[in-house]
């Protein structure tokens, strides 16, 4: 529904922060939940990450209006559908988010395109099933994810931040947004900071697969503490080793001593 897009938007910034260039993000740059492939596809087409750092928000907000919202039909999707379809095609990308609703619509799926067909369908169904079938699916992919170990927690409590606020909306209840700054992005309500996207370019996600502020440095830190304790552990290893080579070299002087003095 129109009604829902600015809370969708504002919802879809706070999830996705502001700029990162995550090691493990296949995205690479990203500013507001938007790659550098996409900046160059949608934006500046020779962009840097120079770029992707400066881009004003209001770029940002024009291709998430444009490219993911009016692409997969948002306007016309029953309310609370119409977020977690957007959510997850921003995520994942448009060709998997809409495929999974066809396929939920029991509409051929051997396209993500949401046509009249869709739309008909989906105003048939009774809107909170339909949402809760959406995030269930979604969760399920993600679960399968090689990154879900470590980036599961992030995705697990996006996918359920979505599903709640969705349900509101589609009781007819959405709840407030709360709108302030934070990373250069709206923040709205409670705030899903680090969390990780599971789409990459080539499925037009716009997030990549990670690019998580907090989960970087919790993972540098994790990785610097194992180090101290290996170095610790052979250090042990090294002194108990050493201490107990000394008695039996000391045994065998004597015994030397002993041998050439005839004792």
């Amino acid at each position: 529904m129109k009604a829902s897009y600015d809370a969708a938007l504002a919802r879809v910034l706070a999830h996705e922060g502001g700029y990162t260039n995550h090691p493990s993000d296949p995205g690479g740059p990203t500013n507001f939940g938007i790659t550098i492939f996409d900046a160059r596809k949608h934006w500046k087409p020779n962009a840097t990450a120079a770029d992707v750092k400066a881009m004003p928000l209001a770029v940002a907000k024009g291709i998430y209006r444009r490219r993911y919202w009016d692409a997969q039909r948002c306007d016309e999707l029953p309310a609370g559908v119409d977020y977690a379809v957007f959510d997850y095609g921003v995520n994942s990308g448009i060709g998997r988010s809409g495929k999974v609703l066809r396929r939920l619509l029991d509409l051929p799926a051997d396209t993500g395109v949401v046509g009249d067909a869709v739309i008909a369908a989906a105003r048939t169904r009774e809107p909170r099933a339909l949402v809760e079938a959406i995030c269930d699916e979604r969760l399920r992919f993600l679960e399968r994810l090689r990154t879900w170990p470590v980036f599961g927690g992030g995705w697990g409590r996006r996918v359920a931040e979505v599903r709640r606020v969705a349900l509101a909306m589609a009781s007819g209840t959405p709840p407030a947004v709360s709108r302030r700054r934070r990373g250069g992005a709206l923040a709205a309500g409670t705030a899903a900071a680090g969390t990780i996207a599971a789409g990459t370019a080539a499925t037009g996600g716009a997030a990549g697969l990670a690019h998580p502020q907090n989960w970087s440095v919790a993972i540098l830190l994790a990785i610097a503490a194992a180090v101290v304790i290996a170095v610790l552990f052979v250090g042990a290893i090294w002194l108990v080793r050493r201490a107990r080579r000394r008695p039996a070299a000391g045994k065998a002087l004597v015994a030397d001593t002993q041998t050439q003095t005839g004792g």
